[in-house]
This record gives structure tokens, C-alpha cells and sequence, in this order.
């Protein structure tokens, strides 16, 4: 720990040096602001002002069946553009409250605003979400169209969520990795929204306020878990980089010599506050291992567990119905896999003998597999060569209309966004469409050889191309694409995270019903061990936050149950310690397009069109697979 900060102190202090003819000033004082609508939570002790159950009901009410959708008249229509003209008024006033939230999504107009996490600004956020979900009950459903009558549900449900996350969740005062500066002020300098000078001067403001942010964030923090407390210590010199990025870039640009100064040391400033988070974080953990201070546990437990499934997977089906209906999927895979084992025995192993235990001879095979894989130094090279070739391949086959002008740009994560997952995606939002989209790829560069080797054999020749479907084409940055030019902005905004994963999943199925990976039982079995995963993910996730699982019992389920190297199995220990519900959207949302996909199949019969289909099903934006299905009758 004593080394983290004394690189980090060095790293400050490289660029924190004012010009000489700067003056000293001070952090201007922190007024109490809008916290970030999704993160922050209440400090207020009440009981919630509606429990979830009640939340379901008034979602489900607002998402009443389509089918049943009256014939449009005139006062339908007037209801539609009202509730349209509510709805640009929601968000108007939803981005002065959270502008975070704005910037994460390509609006730009009160960036200059730091959101101050503290008691008054959480109070102010539930006395919105409670202003709007009154005012958004007061509509009759009945009389809206499909289109805004689900644009209705999605906007009650992140209303309700909010509320409970506030009331309820709380993880203000548990999770200190939610109190970071970075992003935004990455996402700022690197955004082309303005010119360069006028972003600068943008961030200016919002540095000012930094001190008084995590000053409201120590304050916030009452209860918190060791594993989210090592999280944000081990993002914090990410933190730094990008102080030091911006303190760079502002000295290089033509901000005049006064502003210049001022910048310096409102950077200095802001650096001291993160070294201050850093030794008031350090201390908590050296008091919650020593006993002093006893950690939150990081388990959810079944009913905050359930209450979280439902608002965010927003599924017909509950998380433990979800939980069960994964055992059966991952029996069906698991004999698959055990005739694909036999089928590739006597290529592969001749001469060895072959286990009776399937879970045995099925590891054989892959570990076998596995040994077929790029190098350390070819790992992003070849993810970026890769890309091209999923594009031609999706065209060709004619399995959805790809946009050749929208920008991917495979890059390492930023230092200050690891920790949790090796790869992902950053879109930009549906106010900046034409923005780049970055495919983050955590390098391998400190890790040891021997974990760099288990990586790689996790993604070797065969699970790396699945993973390039997943994250890239088809799958996220395809759709992605197409939610940022849906026709309602609502659902693009405010989508839901188990279709977003569950398109990815469904896409490498796709891809190789498709003929992808020339039907090679390779390809299979191990699409069928990254599929395992996405299956396992949700035992996992619930196991561990409902039942009760341990690490020994989540290890063996991972590695010997379901193939993955201990690196890996490690890596996703770490994740469902630091998350919950969120593992079980890519089984959860795969699971729900697969059947709307055999459904449509069986009303259309010869009509049915694979393309058409997938290209109908991405132009609803981001909204639930239940609610697509509705406006896809």
C-alpha cells in the first residue's frame, strides 16, 4: 500500500507544478448538487415510499399488452405528443439533476457541473423520482400508442429503480469504488462536442469542485465492504493519470497564462484529494483486517436479490426461476459437449486412455484445444485483425445490415475502468451517435507468465473469435449502433442490460448456425464452453448471493464444471464479489431471444426472414426482450 502511494504522490507531483507566475488559490467550496442518477443513493433512513412488488405492478401497468393497443383516434394522438413533450421535459430536467449521467451518453450541456454525493443531493434526487413517477401516473395507458406506451414502462421502471436504490440498495454507503472523478473528465477531454480550449475550460469548473466531492464521499461512506474498498484503491492511480493527461493537455493548449495557472493548481488540488480518499480508504482496510472495523458483507441475500432481478433484467421470469431453468440449459450443453469429446477423441488423444468421468474427458479435450493460441504480444493485434473479417463474414452471409461509416477503435481499458472485466465495450450515446466506439481489452502486461499462459489458453484460437463476435460484430457494438438511431430516444437511453447481453450471446449461436467456423466440431465444442459460461455466470451469481456459495465451491464449479482456467476462475470470483444480478442478464436475455426468435419462426412460417428478423428486433433501441416481443406482434 505505502508503494501505491508514494507512485502515486511521485505521479502528482510530476505535473501539478504551477508556472511561476501563477497564484496560489483555493478549492472553492463544494455547493450540495445532483448525484448521478444510476450510482448514488439516499443517506435517508425512511422506508421506501414504494416497496418493489408495488414498483412490478406499476411498471406492468404502464407496459399494458399491445395486442391490446386501441385503434388510434384523435385524442390518442394528442396523448402520445403529450406524453412525448413530457418526456423531453423528464430528461431536460433529468440532466440538470444528474449531469454525469448526460455526459455518459453524449450530453454535454452541464458538464461543467460536479455532482456533490452527499445527504442533500440524494434527498433532492428521490424527491425527483418521486415528483415524476406521480406525474407519469397520472397518464392513461390505455390511450397511448405501443411505441409510447413502452416508452412509458421503461422510463416507470428507471424511476422505480432509482427510488430503490436510493431507499433501499444504498450502495453510497457501502461501495467506495462509486466516488471517482475520472471518467467524466476523460470523456470531456476526449469528446470532439466542442473545441478543445471551451472543454478545457469546461473541466476547469468541474476541478474546482473535486476537494468538496470526496470530502462528501468519505462522509457518505458508513458500512462498506472490504472487496468494493480494495477495488477503489486499486483504481485510484488510474485517477491520477488522467489529472495528469488533463494538467498536460492544458499546459499544451492556448488557454492564456492566468488560466493555465489556475488549472495547475486545481489539479494539484484535486490530486491531494484523491491521495486523501486513498489514506482514508487504506485505513479502512487496515482496520476491517485487523477486526477493528467489521465489513459489510458483499453477498445481496434472496430478497434484496430478487427486488434487484426484477427491476433490472425486467424478465416474465423471477431470478430463482431464471437460476433453475440455467441447471437444465448447462445438463443440455454438458451432453453435447461430452459427444462432441468422443467425436474429436481419436484425432486428438490417440493412444491416451479416455475417462469415464465426462467432466474429466471433456476438460481433456479442451485443455488439449487450448494449447492452440496467440501470443502475449500478438493478443490485441490480432483481436484488432479479427474485425474486418466478422464484418465481411455478416454481409456476406446477409445476417444483419452492418454500417460501414460508425467507428470501432479496439484500445487497451483505461487504467482507470479495470478491476472487474477483461473486455468490454464504451459506446458513445444516442446524442452523439457518430462518436468513435471503443472495444476496451485489458492488456496482459502484468501478469505473471504463467497467468498470461492460462489467459491465453482461455482465449485461444477458437474462443477468441467468440469473444470478438460477442463484444464487437454482431454483437455489442452492432447493437449498439442500431440503439443509438432508434426512433425513441427513451429507449435507447434507458435500455436494458439483459437484452444488451443477451443480443451477444444470441449472436454467437447465430454466427455459427450460420456457417462461422465451417461447422468445424472445434469450433462447437469450444462455443459450446464459452456458452457454458455465459450459463454458469448465473448459477454463480446466485449461488454466491442467494445460497450462500464459497470460494473453494465457486472455484470447482468454474474450472473443473465448466472448463475455465484458474485465472479466469479467479478473475470471475473477484467480479461476482464486486457485482450482483448483473451476471445473470447474459443467460437471462439469450435465453428470452432464442425463444421469441422460434416463436416468429412458427407464426411466419415460410415468410420468415432471418435478416429482417434481426434487423426488426435491434430497431426497438435497448428495451427488455418481454417488450419487444409485444411490439414485434
Amino acid at each position: 500500500m505505502m508503494k501505491t502511494k508514494i507512485a502515486l504522490a511521485v505521479l502528482l507531483a510530476s505535473f501539478a507544478l504551477a508556472p511561476a507566475s501563477a497564484k496560489t488559490t483555493k478549492p472553492a467550496k463544494g455547493k450540495a448538487k445532483a448525484a448521478k442518477v444510476v450510482k448514488s443513493k439516499a443517506n435517508d433512513k425512511r422506508k421506501p415510499t414504494a416497496p418493489v412488488k408495488k414498483a412490478a405492478v406499476a411498471t406492468a401497468a404502464a407496459a399494458t399488452a399491445v395486442a391490446a393497443a386501441p385503434t388510434a383516434s384523435a385524442s390518442a394522438r394528442r396523448l402520445d405528443r403529450r406524453f412525448d413533450s413530457m418526456s423531453m421535459q423528464y430528461l431536460t430536467a433529468l440532466w440538470r439533476i444528474d449531469p454525469e449521467g448526460g455526459i455518459y451518453v453524449g450530453k454535454f450541456d452541464q458538464a461543467a457541473n460536479l455532482t456533490i454525493p452527499d445527504a442533500a443531493t440524494r434527498a433532492k434526487k428521490l424527491a425527483f423520482a418521486n415528483e415524476w413517477l406521480d406525474k407519469l401516473g397520472k397518464l392513461d395507458t390505455r390511450q397511448l400508442s405501443s411505441r409510447q406506451r413502452t416508452d412509458l414502462a421503461l422510463l416507470v421502471n428507471k424511476l422505480e429503480k432509482d427510488r430503490w436504490n436510493l431507499t433501499t440498495w444504498r450502495e453510497h454507503e457501502w461501495n467506495p469504488a462509486l466516488y471517482n472523478v475520472a471518467q467524466p473528465l476523460d470523456l470531456i477531454l476526449n469528446t470532439g462536442y466542442a473545441s478543445k480550449p471551451q472543454r478545457l475550460r469546461t473541466i476547469l469548473r468541474r476541478l474546482a469542485e473535486v476537494p468538496a466531492f470526496y470530502e462528501a464521499a468519505q462522509a457518505s461512506i458508513a458500512n462498506p465492504t472490504r472487496e468494493h474498498t480494495q477495488l477503489a484503491i486499486g483504481q485510484a492511480p488510474g485517477t491520477i493519470a488522467v489529472l495528469a493527461d488533463l494538467g498536460k493537455a492544458a499546459q499544451e493548449s492556448t488557454l492564456t497564462v492566468q488560466e493555465k495557472a489556475i488549472f495547475a493548481q486545481r489539479i494539484a488540488n484535486a490530486g491531494t484529494a484523491v491521495l486523501g480518499y486513498v489514506d482514508f480508504l487504506t485505513a479502512l482496510d487496515r482496520n476491517m483486517t485487523n477486526g477493528t472495523v467489521k465489513p459489510r458483507p458483499f453477498r445481496a441475500g434472496k430478497d434484496l436479490y430478487e427486488q434487484k432481478f426484477a427491476l433490472e433484467i425486467q424478465s416474465s421470469s423471477s431470478a430463482e426461476q431464471t437460476f433453475r431453468k440455467a441447471l437444465a440449459t448447462r445438463e443440455e450443453l454438458l451432453a453435447r459437449m461430452d459427444t462432441i469429446s468422443d467425436e474429436l477423441w481419436p484425432r486428438y488423444m490417440e493412444g491416451r486412455a479416455k475417462p469415464r468421468d465426462r467432466f474429466k474427458k471433456i476438460g481433456m479435450m479442451i485443455d488439449k484445444l487450448s494449447e492452440r493460441h496467440v501470443s502475449r504480444e500478438d493478443f490485441l493485434p490480432e483481436i484488432r485483425r479479427q474485425i474486418p473479417a466478422l464484418h465481411k463474414f455478416v454481409t456476406e452471409r446477409n445476417l444483419l445490415t452492418l454500417d460501414a461509416d460508425k467507428p470501432l477503435e479496439v484500445r487497451e481499458t483505461p487504467m482507470y475502468q479495470r478491476g472487474v472485466a477483461g473486455a468490454s465495450i464504451d459506446a458513445p450515446g444516442p446524442y452523439r451517435p457518430k462518436d468513435k466506439t471503443y472495444y476496451n481489452v485489458t492488456p496482459l502486461d502484468n501478469l505473471t507468465p504463467e497467468q498470461a499462459e492460462s489467459s491465453l489458453r482461455e482465449y485461444n484460437e477458437w474462443i477468441l473469435q467468440i469473444l470478438n463476435i460477442h463484444e464487437a460484430i454482431p454483437g455489442h457494438y452492432a447493437q449498439l449502433v442500431y440503439a443509438n438511431r432508434s426512433p425513441s430516444l427513451i429507449k435507447s437511453l434507458f435500455g436494458n442490460g439483459a437484452m444488451v447481453e443477451g443480443w451477444a450471446v444470441y449472436g454467437e449461436r447465430m454466427m455459427l448456425e450460420n456457417g462461422y467456423g465451417d461447422n468445424a466440431p472445434e469450433m462447437w465444442l469450444m462455443y459450446s464452453k464459452w456458452n457454458l459460461r455465459s450459463v454458469t455466470n448465473t448459477i454463480l451469481d446466485y449461488g454466491v448471493h442467494v445460497l450462500g456459495m464459497g470460494q473453494p465451491e465457486a472455484i470447482d464449479l468454474l474450472v473443473r464444471q465448466a472448463f475455465q482456467t484458474r485465472q479466469e476462475a479467479d478473475e470471475k470470483w473477484r467480479r461476482v464479489t464486486l457485482t450482483s444480478v448483473q451476471l445473470t442478464s447474459y443467460f437471462s436475455g439469450y435465453e428470452q431471444i432464442m425463444a421469441l426468435r422460434e416463436r416468429r419462426k412458427q407464426q411466419l412460417g415460410e415468410r420468415f426472414d432471418l435478416k429482417e428478423f434481426h434487423d426488426q428486433f435491434l430497431s426497438y433501441g435497448n428495451a427488455p426482450v418481454k417488450m419487444i416481443s409485444e411490439l414485434m406482434q
